[in-house]
């Protein structure tokens, strides 16, 4: 079974955001639905400074993820190998809604931990 390793989910609502992000930081962050009782992971992200704005973002913009779940991250590159690691372990493209492998920050020269997309 594939492990987000993140705090909830919760409801993707500014409110609930406020309650449980509570630090400015970089960290990562997986959106879906609750199918019985399980979270079906449909998007993973990240957010390279501000997580709970990031994540603000997302609410109410589509009915389409209705719960969030949420790691911090001790550093943007940190929160970059992440979601490369939830891109991969949830399927990529082929399963997420995510069109695309995880992107580096312009002027960053990091690699994916588990691909080699940026050879």
């Amino acid at each position: 079974m594939t492990w987000l390793n993140m705090k909830g989910p919760y409801k993707l609502t500014a409110e609930k955001i406020d309650e449980v992000v509570t630090r400015k930081s970089p960290g990562n962050y997986a959106l879906g639905k609750m199918v019985k009782i399980s979270f079906a992971v449909s998007y993973v992200g990240r957010s390279d400074d501000d997580l709970n704005s990031q994540l603000k973002y997302w609410a109410g913009k589509t009915d389409k993820y209705e719960y969030f779940s949420f790691s911090y991250a001790t550093s943007p590159k940190d929160a970059f190998e992440k979601e490369c690691k939830n891109y991969h372990d949830f399927g990529g493209s082929e399963r997420l809604d995510n069109n695309q492998h995880p992107q580096r920050p312009e002027g960053k020269d990091w690699r994916c931990p588990l691909c080699d997309v940026f050879d």
